[in-house]
């Protein structure tokens, strides 16, 4: 599953595309709550800002509960009362129903309040059911996990980013965040720049990236043979010309015959420009061993 994709700045309001929203929880109307990042000097990311839909003073209480129930009438129901009963508050979640099977898998971003420690909850479950208990019949097992969103906030203490300042909560308007409402002091010229914004779905946490005044983003679409040893060809080739990938995507498109790869790179440090880039990789990928054809060569101004 692809999580990420680029984008332009349109003034200082960056779209947000509808798939991303949707998985992430970020609606129209809804509060985010944002927090600004330094990048160090070398690479080539300079700003970054965190947005997720849950306070950042709440992060160390927040935590991954995946619940597996029986396919039956009022399951998901009881589910929500153990998990109330504890005085667990279940915030953003998901549930389906388990391929080829007849459970019901319910996986939950919950705020542990003062449910106390998580093995003392799986004992206490684990207790219940082994009493037969009927407030627990339906629920078949479930699993805790620390959501350590806090880890985003410690870049500073290992030489990464540094934190610059945690806005005030601002709600998302046509679908766009818009920059100059909370850091125009730190960002004040990004109309039509580059924007890498990616999501990590397990935290529901969105990153919007921006990058260096010096990075020159080129994005290359290729197809190459579907088998082991072929990306790495592909990608050699490229790291010979000293530049920096910034996302690699691949997709099988003929099974165990062609995939496609999508890369993007920053090649403002390599020897060669995107003009003698352009004239020199369909050549150097015609000399593989494989069918290798360029499909996409574009650069991200």
């Amino acid at each position: 599953m692809k999580i990420w994709e680029f984008a332009k700045v349109n003034g200082s309001s960056i779209k947000v595309d509808n798939w991303m929203s949707d998985t992430m929880g970020l609606v129209d109307g809804g509060y985010v709550y944002s927090t600004i990042f330094k990048h160090p000097a070398e690479g080539p990311k300079d700003y970054e800002i965190i947005l997720s839909v849950f306070p950042q003073e709440n992060y160390r209480t927040l935590t991954h509960i995946t619940m597996y129930l029986d396919d039956v009438p009022g399951s998901s129901a009881q589910a929500a009362n153990f998990l109330a009963s504890k005085e667990i508050n279940i915030l953003n979640s998901v549930s389906l129903n388990g391929i080829s099977d007849t459970v019901i898998v319910w996986k939950l971003m919950a705020d542990m309040n003062f449910a106390g420690e998580v093995d003392i909850l799986r004992d206490e479950f684990e207790s219940l059911k082994m009493k037969n208990d009927p407030s627990v019949s339906k629920i078949k097992r479930i699993d805790f996990k620390p959501a350590e969103i806090g880890r985003l906030f410690k870049g500073n203490l290992s030489g990464g980013k540094e934190e610059l300042r945690r806005g005030y909560p601002s709600s998302i308007k046509n679908g766009c965040f818009d920059v100059a409402d909370q850091y125009g002091d730190i960002l004040p010229d990004i109309d039509g720049k580059n924007v890498l914004i990616t999501m990590d779905a397990d935290s529901w946490i969105l990153s919007i990236t921006f990058f260096k005044e010096q990075t020159r983003l080129v994005k290359v679409g290729m197809e190459i043979p579907d088998c082991p040893g072929s990306i790495t060809q592909a990608l050699t080739v490229i790291a010979d010309w000293n530049v920096n990938l910034i996302s690699v995507f691949s997709k099988v498109k003929i099974c165990y015959e062609t995939m496609y790869l999508e890369l993007v790179m920053d090649i403002c440090k390599s020897d060669k420009t995107f003009r003698e880039i352009c004239e020199t990789l369909p050549t150097a990928m015609d000399r593989l061993n494989g069918i290798f054809l360029v499909k996409e060569l574009t650069e991200l101004s």
